[in-house]
């Protein structure tokens, strides 16, 4: 919004030119998301307090959590509306990818909202069916994608993979399945991350800044060249959309740190975990996005793992999943496996950033 109120007034006032960096526009993206989570996070957190939406913990976890139940959850809506704010006030509201970034915000954050909401006056761990949750989840994927798919200007299609310069398959239509995967899975595996104080938001703030650089880069034609990366012109908005997610996971997790005031929810989750994967459809990332989000690609895996071995063998691998119950049932500390967590992200991050330049 600013850029198109402020930029067609620099002929009277030079200083507004400053509105067409990308740059500025993303560190004030981030800046302002941060504000509004710190200025309204208290005023959420009392409300959530007051209409008593507090968190159900499942009986089979592990016993330390306990202690947490009825602690307000839903608080995600902060980092949602913090993020919606800043990217209709920073990002470029004539870039196409704007708007498709606000629907999986906001379509995925629905999803969420109502599996929280009835876990909150259901008194209940459950929520949505999770055949409903599922499906719904593939509609608002498939949307998303079917509208990439339509203004396919000669990219959408191609699978890059990292170490690789060029494109090493045309999926064509097979496309839809493969990205429609992709989203639902992203969407899941943050949602199942989000079981440990800080986990997810911290994780979310490393993934963020890593897609913000990626998206800086595969938007400028001469860095582009000189990685040899595909030049998509219009994904350098979505800097400010990472960016903007960067800072509402700082102010998030100012709430959300050991011991949380507030838990994120699925109204977070599901939406973060979505709006990850469709900036690493629109930046030719597909692939790398594994290695970006390394940590919610293990917290999933070791679910399924888990889930096809006692099927299969009757017996688990896990002490329990997703994966950081697993280290917590074997003696770790919360924060202890947290911060571990965070550290390995960050592993990630700088591995997904050196494949870049390793072509």
């Amino acid at each position: 919004m600013f850029k198109e109120i402020f930029l067609p007034l620099v002929d009277k006032f030079t200083f507004f030119n400053i509105f067409q960096y990308i740059t500025f526009r993303s560190a004030y993206a981030a800046v302002t998301s941060l504000l509004i989570s710190f200025i309204f996070g208290p005023i959420l957190i009392k409300a959530l307090k007051k209409r008593k939406a507090g968190q159900e913990i499942r009986d089979d976890g592990p016993q330390t959590h306990l202690v947490k139940s009825g602690t307000p959850t839903m608080g995600g809506i902060l980092i949602l509306i913090s993020v919606v704010v800043s990217v209709l006030l920073w990002q470029d509201l004539n870039n196409y990818f704007t708007w498709i970034s606000l629907f999986s915000i906001i379509g995925f954050g629905a999803i969420g909202f109502v599996d929280d909401y009835l876990k909150v006056f259901r008194r209940s761990s459950d929520g949505l069916q999770a055949s409903f949750k599922f499906s719904a989840q593939v509609v608002v994927s498939l949307i998303i994608v079917m509208i990439i798919y339509s203004r396919d200007t000669g990219y959408a299609t191609l699978l890059y993979v990292p170490f690789f310069k060029y494109p090493v398959l045309n999926l064509s239509v097979m496309y839809i399945p493969f990205a429609v995967i992709l989203l639902v899975g992203f969407s899941n595996a943050v949602n199942l991350t989000d079981g440990l104080d800080g986990l997810a938001s911290g994780l979310i703030i490393l993934v963020g800044l890593t897609l913000g650089i990626i998206a800086y880069l595969t938007g400028r034609a001469d860095y582009a060249e000189y990685l040899q990366i595909p030049y998509l012109r219009e994904s350098g908005e979505l800097m400010v959309l990472s960016f903007a997610l960067v800072g509402a996971s700082i102010g998030f997790l100012w709430y959300n740190s050991h011991p949380a005031e507030v838990f994120m929810g699925d109204t977070c989750s599901l939406s973060l975990g979505g709006t990850i994967g469709v900036i690493a459809l629109l930046t030719k990332k597909e692939m790398l996005v594994v290695v970006i989000g390394g940590v919610f690609v293990l917290e999933a895996l070791s679910v399924i793992i888990q889930v096809v071995s006692f099927k299969l063998r009757g017996k688990r691998v896990f002490k329990m999943a997703p994966l950081h119950h697993h280290f917590e049932l074997k003696g770790w500390a919360e924060s202890k496996v947290v911060i571990r967590f965070w550290i390995i992200g960050g592993l990630f991050a700088i591995l997904s950033l050196s494949t870049l330049k390793i072509q």
